[in-house]
Protein backbone atom coordinates (compact mmCIF):
# COMPACT_ATOMS: atom_id res chain seq x y z
CA UNK A 1 0.00 0.00 0.00
CA UNK A 2 1.19 3.27 -0.93
CA UNK A 3 1.81 6.39 1.85
CA UNK A 4 -1.33 8.50 1.22
CA UNK A 5 -0.69 12.52 -0.20
CA UNK A 6 -1.64 14.89 2.94
CA UNK A 7 -4.76 15.74 1.17
CA UNK A 8 -5.99 12.08 0.39
CA UNK A 9 -5.35 11.24 3.89
CA UNK A 10 -7.38 14.35 4.97
CA UNK A 11 -10.04 13.76 2.66
CA UNK A 12 -10.37 9.94 3.46
CA UNK A 13 -10.69 10.35 7.32
CA UNK A 14 -12.91 13.43 7.01
CA UNK A 15 -14.96 11.57 4.79
CA UNK A 16 -15.61 8.85 6.45
CA UNK A 17 -15.98 10.64 9.82
CA UNK A 18 -18.67 12.46 8.63
CA UNK A 19 -20.71 8.97 7.77
CA UNK A 20 -19.41 6.87 10.54
CA UNK A 21 -18.16 9.20 13.22
CA UNK A 22 -18.93 8.48 16.99
CA UNK A 23 -20.89 12.11 16.87
CA UNK A 24 -23.00 10.93 19.41
CA UNK A 25 -20.78 10.59 22.55
CA UNK A 26 -21.86 12.99 25.55
CA UNK A 27 -18.34 15.03 25.70
CA UNK A 28 -18.52 16.21 22.40
CA UNK A 29 -21.64 17.94 23.01
CA UNK A 30 -22.06 21.45 22.21
CA UNK A 31 -22.33 22.47 25.73
CA UNK A 32 -19.66 20.18 26.95
CA UNK A 33 -17.18 20.52 24.50
CA UNK A 34 -16.89 24.31 25.52
CA UNK A 35 -16.55 23.83 28.80
CA UNK A 36 -12.18 23.19 29.91
CA UNK A 37 -14.19 20.99 32.89
CA UNK A 38 -15.74 18.83 31.33
CA UNK A 39 -13.18 18.32 28.61
CA UNK A 40 -10.55 18.07 31.50
CA UNK A 41 -13.33 15.11 33.04
CA UNK A 42 -13.31 12.94 29.71
CA UNK A 43 -9.97 12.69 29.25
CA UNK A 44 -8.88 11.79 32.80
CA UNK A 45 -11.44 8.67 32.60
CA UNK A 46 -11.08 8.04 29.27
CA UNK A 47 -7.15 7.26 30.03
CA UNK A 48 -6.96 3.14 30.00
CA UNK A 49 -10.53 2.81 30.00
CA UNK A 50 -13.09 1.66 27.46
CA UNK A 51 -15.10 4.44 25.73
CA UNK A 52 -18.77 2.64 26.31
CA UNK A 53 -17.74 2.58 30.23
CA UNK A 54 -16.69 5.57 30.49
CA UNK A 55 -19.97 7.33 28.81
CA UNK A 56 -22.54 6.41 31.68
CA UNK A 57 -20.01 7.22 34.42
CA UNK A 58 -19.10 10.75 32.95
CA UNK A 59 -23.07 11.63 32.37
CA UNK A 60 -23.55 10.42 36.30
CA UNK A 61 -20.26 11.95 37.44
CA UNK A 62 -21.03 15.45 36.45
CA UNK A 63 -24.61 15.12 37.44
CA UNK A 64 -23.48 14.82 40.78
CA UNK A 65 -20.48 17.24 40.47
CA UNK A 66 -21.28 19.77 37.87
CA UNK A 67 -17.96 22.52 38.92
CA UNK A 68 -14.93 22.34 39.86
CA UNK A 69 -16.27 23.92 42.97
CA UNK A 70 -18.62 21.24 43.47
CA UNK A 71 -15.85 18.10 42.76
CA UNK A 72 -13.35 20.54 45.30
CA UNK A 73 -15.90 20.21 48.01
CA UNK A 74 -16.56 16.44 47.57
CA UNK A 75 -15.20 14.23 50.50
CA UNK A 76 -13.33 10.75 49.32
CA UNK A 77 -15.93 8.56 49.93
CA UNK A 78 -18.77 9.95 47.75
CA UNK A 79 -15.97 10.71 45.17
CA UNK A 80 -14.80 7.23 45.18
CA UNK A 81 -18.56 6.05 45.35
CA UNK A 82 -19.07 7.96 42.15
CA UNK A 83 -16.13 6.86 40.36
CA UNK A 84 -16.36 3.21 41.32
CA UNK A 85 -16.38 1.12 38.40
CA UNK A 86 -13.85 3.03 36.49
CA UNK A 87 -10.55 1.88 37.92
CA UNK A 88 -7.35 3.59 38.44
CA UNK A 89 -8.99 5.41 41.19
CA UNK A 90 -6.00 7.85 41.72
CA UNK A 91 -7.53 9.30 38.70
CA UNK A 92 -10.09 10.65 40.75
CA UNK A 93 -7.84 12.19 43.39
CA UNK A 94 -5.79 13.92 40.94
CA UNK A 95 -9.13 15.46 39.08
CA UNK A 96 -10.39 16.82 42.67
CA UNK A 97 -6.71 18.54 43.54
CA UNK A 98 -7.11 20.26 40.45
CA UNK A 99 -10.14 21.29 41.27
CA UNK A 100 -9.40 22.55 44.36
CA UNK A 101 -6.62 24.28 42.84
CA UNK A 102 -8.61 25.85 40.23
CA UNK A 103 -11.48 26.83 42.85
CA UNK A 104 -8.41 28.09 45.31
CA UNK A 105 -5.50 29.04 44.28
CA UNK A 106 -6.64 30.20 40.62
CA UNK A 107 -9.72 31.77 42.10
CA UNK A 108 -12.37 30.01 39.74
CA UNK A 109 -10.68 30.62 36.50
CA UNK A 110 -9.96 27.56 34.45
CA UNK A 111 -6.41 27.41 32.30
CA UNK A 112 -6.36 27.56 29.02
CA UNK A 113 -3.18 27.55 28.15
CA UNK A 114 -1.28 24.21 27.85
CA UNK A 115 1.21 25.40 31.07
CA UNK A 116 -1.52 26.30 32.77
CA UNK A 117 -3.16 22.92 32.34
CA UNK A 118 0.28 20.96 32.60
CA UNK A 119 0.58 22.69 36.00
CA UNK A 120 -3.03 21.11 37.27
CA UNK A 121 -2.26 18.20 39.59
CA UNK A 122 -2.46 15.01 37.12
CA UNK A 123 -2.27 16.45 34.15
CA UNK A 124 0.51 15.43 31.40
CA UNK A 125 1.66 16.60 28.27
CA UNK A 126 -1.17 14.94 26.58
CA UNK A 127 -4.23 15.73 28.64
CA UNK A 128 -3.22 19.27 28.47
CA UNK A 129 -2.97 18.69 24.98
CA UNK A 130 -6.13 17.01 23.98
CA UNK A 131 -7.72 19.65 26.53
CA UNK A 132 -6.10 22.65 24.40
CA UNK A 133 -7.42 20.47 21.52
CA UNK A 134 -11.00 19.59 21.69
CA UNK A 135 -12.29 22.93 24.32
CA UNK A 136 -10.08 25.80 22.46
CA UNK A 137 -9.87 24.16 19.35
CA UNK A 138 -5.85 25.07 18.77
CA UNK A 139 -3.60 22.69 16.62
CA UNK A 140 -1.65 20.86 19.01
CA UNK A 141 0.37 17.80 18.29
CA UNK A 142 -0.59 14.80 21.00
CA UNK A 143 -0.44 11.06 20.14
CA UNK A 144 -2.30 8.46 21.86
CA UNK A 145 -3.58 4.80 21.03
CA UNK A 146 -6.29 5.09 18.50
CA UNK A 147 -4.49 7.64 16.79
CA UNK A 148 -1.07 5.95 16.73
CA UNK A 149 -3.10 2.72 15.19
CA UNK A 150 -4.41 5.11 12.43
CA UNK A 151 -0.84 6.46 11.21
CA UNK A 152 0.61 2.98 11.56
CA UNK A 153 -2.25 1.31 9.50
CA UNK A 154 -1.85 4.37 6.51
CA UNK A 155 2.29 4.94 6.47
CA UNK A 156 4.20 2.12 7.92
CA UNK A 157 2.19 -0.81 6.49
CA UNK A 158 5.42 -2.78 5.98
CA UNK A 159 7.34 -1.99 8.95
CA UNK A 160 8.07 -3.18 12.48
CA UNK A 161 9.20 -1.21 15.79
CA UNK A 162 7.63 1.89 14.33
CA UNK A 163 8.59 4.73 17.01
CA UNK A 164 6.65 7.43 18.41
CA UNK A 165 9.34 9.81 17.15
CA UNK A 166 8.47 8.61 13.57
CA UNK A 167 5.02 8.82 13.78
CA UNK A 168 4.84 12.89 15.18
CA UNK A 169 5.92 14.60 12.44
CA UNK A 170 3.72 12.76 10.57
CA UNK A 171 0.83 14.08 13.05
CA UNK A 172 2.37 17.56 12.45
CA UNK A 173 2.00 17.24 9.02
CA UNK A 174 -1.21 16.23 8.28
CA UNK A 175 -2.84 18.28 10.90
CA UNK A 176 -5.97 19.94 9.71
CA UNK A 177 -5.55 23.01 11.05
CA UNK A 178 -9.19 24.38 9.98
CA UNK A 179 -10.57 22.25 12.63
CA UNK A 180 -8.53 20.56 14.60
CA UNK A 181 -11.20 19.35 17.25
CA UNK A 182 -12.84 17.72 14.53
CA UNK A 183 -9.73 16.30 12.87
CA UNK A 184 -8.71 14.52 16.09
CA UNK A 185 -11.64 13.24 17.07
CA UNK A 186 -12.16 11.80 13.26
CA UNK A 187 -8.26 10.26 13.51
CA UNK A 188 -9.47 8.22 17.04
CA UNK A 189 -12.76 7.21 15.98
CA UNK A 190 -11.30 5.52 12.55
CA UNK A 191 -8.80 4.08 15.11
CA UNK A 192 -11.16 2.73 17.36
CA UNK A 193 -13.36 1.47 14.91
CA UNK A 194 -12.59 1.36 11.41
CA UNK A 195 -9.46 -0.58 11.86
CA UNK A 196 -10.69 -2.80 13.92
CA UNK A 197 -11.66 -5.66 11.45
CA UNK A 198 -7.53 -6.12 10.87
CA UNK A 199 -4.72 -7.24 12.95
CA UNK A 200 -4.01 -4.74 15.43
CA UNK A 201 -1.30 -2.21 13.51
CA UNK A 202 -0.27 -0.95 17.32
CA UNK A 203 1.60 -4.49 17.46
CA UNK A 204 4.43 -3.14 15.44
CA UNK A 205 4.67 -0.22 17.80
CA UNK A 206 8.26 -0.33 19.38
CA UNK A 207 6.38 0.86 22.60
CA UNK A 208 3.89 -1.99 22.04
CA UNK A 209 3.37 -4.34 25.59
CA UNK A 210 0.26 -6.76 26.52
CA UNK A 211 -1.61 -5.23 29.43
CA UNK A 212 -0.74 -7.89 32.17
CA UNK A 213 -3.50 -9.32 34.19
CA UNK A 214 -6.02 -7.78 36.22
CA UNK A 215 -7.36 -10.57 38.04
CA UNK A 216 -4.94 -11.74 41.10
CA UNK A 217 -2.78 -8.44 40.32
CA UNK A 218 -1.56 -5.66 43.13
CA UNK A 219 -4.60 -3.66 41.20
CA UNK A 220 -7.09 -5.73 41.71
CA UNK A 221 -6.31 -6.57 45.54
CA UNK A 222 -5.63 -2.20 45.86
CA UNK A 223 -9.40 -2.11 43.95
CA UNK A 224 -11.32 -4.85 46.28
CA UNK A 225 -9.66 -3.50 49.53
CA UNK A 226 -10.89 -0.34 48.51
CA UNK A 227 -14.29 -1.52 47.67
CA UNK A 228 -14.41 -3.09 51.05
CA UNK A 229 -13.95 0.28 52.85
CA UNK A 230 -16.79 1.91 50.44
CA UNK A 231 -19.09 -0.83 52.46
CA UNK A 232 -18.04 -0.80 55.41
CA UNK A 233 -16.86 2.55 57.50
CA UNK A 234 -14.19 1.20 59.87
CA UNK A 235 -12.12 -1.58 58.73
CA UNK A 236 -9.83 -3.18 61.20
CA UNK A 237 -6.99 -5.93 60.69
CA UNK A 238 -9.30 -9.07 61.35
CA UNK A 239 -12.37 -7.52 59.24
CA UNK A 240 -9.60 -7.57 56.17
CA UNK A 241 -8.11 -11.09 56.96
CA UNK A 242 -11.24 -12.32 56.90
CA UNK A 243 -12.21 -10.72 54.09
CA UNK A 244 -8.91 -11.13 52.04
CA UNK A 245 -9.03 -14.86 52.74
CA UNK A 246 -13.00 -15.19 51.04
CA UNK A 247 -11.56 -14.34 47.32
CA UNK A 248 -9.22 -17.00 46.21
CA UNK A 249 -7.91 -14.39 43.47
CA UNK A 250 -6.09 -12.70 46.83
CA UNK A 251 -4.42 -15.72 47.87
CA UNK A 252 -1.02 -14.34 48.28
CA UNK A 253 -2.10 -11.68 50.29
CA UNK A 254 -3.45 -13.39 53.19
CA UNK A 255 -0.29 -12.99 54.83
CA UNK A 256 -0.11 -10.15 57.28
CA UNK A 257 2.65 -8.10 55.62
CA UNK A 258 1.13 -8.73 52.12
CA UNK A 259 -2.09 -7.09 53.86
CA UNK A 260 -0.68 -4.32 55.77
CA UNK A 261 1.41 -3.13 52.46
CA UNK A 262 -1.53 -3.31 50.34
CA UNK A 263 -2.95 -0.91 53.23
CA UNK A 264 0.06 1.25 53.16
CA UNK A 265 -0.02 1.66 49.16
CA UNK A 266 -3.81 3.30 49.91
CA UNK A 267 -2.95 5.02 53.02
CA UNK A 268 -0.18 6.91 51.40
CA UNK A 269 -1.71 7.59 48.16
CA UNK A 270 -4.20 9.56 49.69
CA UNK A 271 -6.95 6.80 49.75
CA UNK A 272 -6.88 5.62 53.85
CA UNK A 273 -6.43 6.83 57.13
CA UNK A 274 -5.51 5.27 60.60
CA UNK A 275 -8.35 5.82 62.94
CA UNK A 276 -8.33 3.95 66.72
CA UNK A 277 -6.91 0.70 65.81
CA UNK A 278 -8.28 0.24 62.16
CA UNK A 279 -8.73 2.31 59.24
CA UNK A 280 -11.69 4.21 57.11
CA UNK A 281 -11.40 6.49 53.74
CA UNK A 282 -10.00 9.48 54.36
CA UNK A 283 -12.58 12.31 55.02
CA UNK A 284 -10.57 14.44 52.40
Amino acid sequence: MKRPSVKTFQELILSWHQKHGRHELPWRRPADIRDPYRVLVSEVMLQQTQVDRVIPKYKSFLKKFPTPKALAGASTRALLTEWKGLGYNRRALFLRRSAEKITGELHGVFPSDEAGLHALPGVGEYTARAVSVFCFNRPMVFIETNIRRVFIHFFFHDRARVTDTEIIPLIQKTLWKKDPRLWYGALMDYGATAVKGIPNPNRRSAGYARQSKFEGSTRYARAKVLALFLRKRRVSPPDLKEYVTSDPLLKKYRGRPARMAILGTLERDGFLERHAGAWRIRKK
